[in-house]
């Protein structure tokens, strides 16, 4: 069995003059992970307080990007060199070629606010035929000029009654004149308070809008609308030209500045670094060759294995977990990280994961149509046609479920829930073991009596895969305690080889009944009753094979209330962890029936109502049905599988990679 790969902790010796180049040739390799956990590599928690000016040419970059609508790079980890020289002044010059192009387009924005602004102020005044001068002093008059929101405007004339008159200025309602006599105006400014008004300020020499000004001012709206249009063409035009390069940069600089931020932050003295890290054992050879080639020779390395790693030694440190896989097994990774690290040197589950996911799944989603979308979606998620945010690496999963989906469609004949499509294939297939018919398995529940038997047979297969899942399980945890010596642990306890024995020979003698009229005897009850001890009572004896004392530790009182509830716990566990496997079986019923109720409302809904009832009914059974089965799936690997061995957890292995924007 594949098992977690070998590590190797390497000490690296080297001059300040080659550290930069080798933390960059370590982040771009992506198979070094710090010894230490001090190590925080973010720009605001150095060790040391230093401008890292990379990181400046980053941000401003950034701004630039931002502002030429560029998008932004879409890779998230980095294998670039870091900024040099030309970088720098490559950056320099397209940032100042930007902030002058800014610059000139923010004085142009304001500009063309301002004269907009200009021009319908002038547009609110133009119906006032009195010289404004002339009004603002007649002796009997108050007048208040302003905006107020134009809902609150018959508001205002009730709440004003006749002491004052309210005129609408322009063609939007939200400018106001009011006038009112000189007695009345405190009242009036009362009501205008309450109802959102706001003075306007008038010029001094305001003496109404002649047509000629308002024909001027339109016009340089117009003239300054234009000019900022040319601004953007040459914004557009500037970020066709430098898109490529500004991306470059950007992940130049992204490079650049958390190298500097690595470096500031490492143990070292004014003439030497020290780093510590772990890395797989097959490429330390690699390593040294290249990190001496880099530093001409100016390197000291040094390589340790677990064993002789104190920190390890005395329990302080775990080493580290990295699983080895091919693009297909690798997919499913995720799975396993998301519920625990396995333990290092411990067998690696993924490979089974992988098996048990795909196989599940199919026999809970079978539709040879519904499978087909899965499976394309897959290769177009593997084609980067389909970008799904970061679901692209899960592309071989869907490709896996959609084949498992499609080949249990072919099957139970079920082709976008239409059952006579696959006919001929199915006769085909019969034909050849026997007496040819359609479907090969019939999963949709009928009122042919051999139903029910198709029915039970199915669950009884699904409970036969999950006692199946449920051994592997306790293989691996045998092996793993064994491969760990802990002795009493791998052979005592209710996923020990004892309780294992308890259930496989249950298991067995349960069938000899059902299926061979086997008729239980002492032996029997007496092999049962022996492993159920060992299973349920079996702290004392791990305790003691494992070297731990006291073997009793809390007296023997406790240790029989333990037990008891222990004795409990181990019938009830295998018993549901078996059980739990029928809903397998029963998600791949009602998958049947739901595709059933599918095609009867498609068929009795003419043609047009059919076909919509037919697209929009397959797609909510792959999108949500398909979520659900991935869930069932998910929790009977976390709670059935895992549980038997995932006792412990390790660390995972995460190398130092550079990721853009420092992720």
């Amino acid at each position: 069995m594949a098992r977690t790969t070998q590590m190797s902790l390497i000490e690296l010796m080297t001059l300040s003059e080659d550290i930069s180049n080798v933390v960059e040739y370590l982040g771009r390799k992506g198979s070094f992970q710090f010894q230490s956990k001090k190590h925080d590599f973010s720009a605001d928690k150095g060790v040391k307080s230093v401008s890292n000016f990379d990181r400046d040419f980053l941000d401003n970059l950034q701004k630039a990007r931002i502002f030429l609508n560029i998008d932004d790079l879409d890779s998230d980890v980095l294998v670039c060199a870091r900024a040099n020289d030309k970088d720098r002044e490559e950056a320099a010059r397209i940032l100042n070629a930007v902030n002058d192009l800014s610059d000139r387009y923010l004085k142009q924005t304001d500009e063309v606010t301002r004269v907009k602004n200009a021009y319908k102020e002038a547009m609110a005044f133009a119906n006032l035929k009195v010289p404004y001068t002339e009004l603002e002093h007649l002796s009997f008059l108050s007048l208040r000029i302003g905006r107020i929101p134009a809902e609150n405007i018959d508001n205002l004339r009730f709440a004003v009654g006749n002491s004052a008159v309210i005129i609408p200025l322009g063609n939007d309602s939200s400018r106001i004149m009011a006038a009112t006599s000189k007695k009345g105006r405190f009242a009036l400014d009362t009501e205008l308070k309450r109802f959102g008004f706001v003075n306007m300020e008038i010029p001094k020499d305001f003496e109404g809008i002649p047509e000629d000004v308002i024909e001027s001012l339109k016009n340089q709206v117009i003239e300054s609308e234009a000019a900022l249009r040319h601004l953007d063409e040459e914004r557009s035009n500037f970020a066709d030209t430098h898109t490529e390069s500004i991306h470059h940069l950007l992940a130049a600089f992204s490079v650049g500045a958390q190298v500097f931020d690595i470096q500031n932050s490492l143990e070292s003295t004014s003439m030497v670094y020290r780093l510590t890290g772990w890395i797989p054992s097959q490429e330390t050879a690699v390593f040294m060759k290249e990190l001496d080639e880099l530093t001409e020779g100016r390197i000291a390395i040094r390589e340790y294995l677990p064993t002789e790693v104190p920190s390890v030694i005395a329990g302080e440190e775990q080493v580290p977990v990295k699983l080895k896989h091919g693009k297909f097994i690798s997919s499913f990774e995720r799975m396993i990280f998301s519920y625990g690290s396995p333990l290092y040197g411990t067998i690696d589950p993924t490979p089974f994961v992988a098996v048990f996911f795909t196989v599940l799944f199919g026999i809970m989603f079978g539709d040879c149509g519904q499978g087909l979308v899965f499976l394309l979606m897959g290769i177009l998620m593997a084609a980067k046609v389909i970008k799904v945010g970061g679901w692209n690496k899960f592309a071989p999963i869907f490709m896996a479920i959609g084949v498992s989906s499609s080949i249990m469609g072919l099957i139970t004949g079920e082709f976008f829930t239409n059952e006579t499509l696959l006919e001929p294939f199915a006769m085909w297939v019969t034909g050849l073991f026997g007496e040819p018919h359609a479907p090969i398995l019939k999963v949709m529940p009928s009122s042919d009596p051999n139903s029910v038997k198709v029915i039970f047979g199915i669950f009884g297969m699904t409970i036969g895969l999950g006692f199946i899942i449920n051994s592997i399980g306790l293989v691996i945890n045998i092996i793993n305690k064994m491969t760990q010596k802990k002795w009493g642990s791998a052979l005592f306890g209710k996923i020990g080889l004892a309780g294992t024995a308890f259930f496989w020979y249950v298991v067995v003698f349960a069938l000899r009944v059902a299926f061979f009229k086997h008729v239980p005897s002492a032996a029997d009850w007496v092999i049962i009753g022996i492993t159920l001890f060992f299973a349920a009572f079996g702290e004392p004896f791990e305790r003691l094979l494992n070297g731990e004392r006291p073997v009793i530790e809390n007296g023997i009182g406790a240790m029989v209330i333990g037990g008891v509830v222990e004795l409990i716990e181990v019938i009830s566990n295998y018993l549901s962890s078996s059980i739990s496997f029928v809903r397998v079986g029963a998600f791949a019923l009602a998958h049947a029936v739901l595709g059933f109720i599918i095609h009867m409302m498609a068929e009795r809904s003419g043609i047009i109502g059919g076909a919509l009832v037919m697209i929009i009914g397959n797609a909510v059974v792959v999108v949500l049905e398909g979520m659900i089965v991935a869930i069932q799936v998910i929790r009977l690997q976390y709670y059935e599988f895992f549980s038997k061995f995932f006792n412990e957890t390790g660390s995972e292995f995460k190398p130092l990679q550079f990721h853009y924007g420092n992720k």
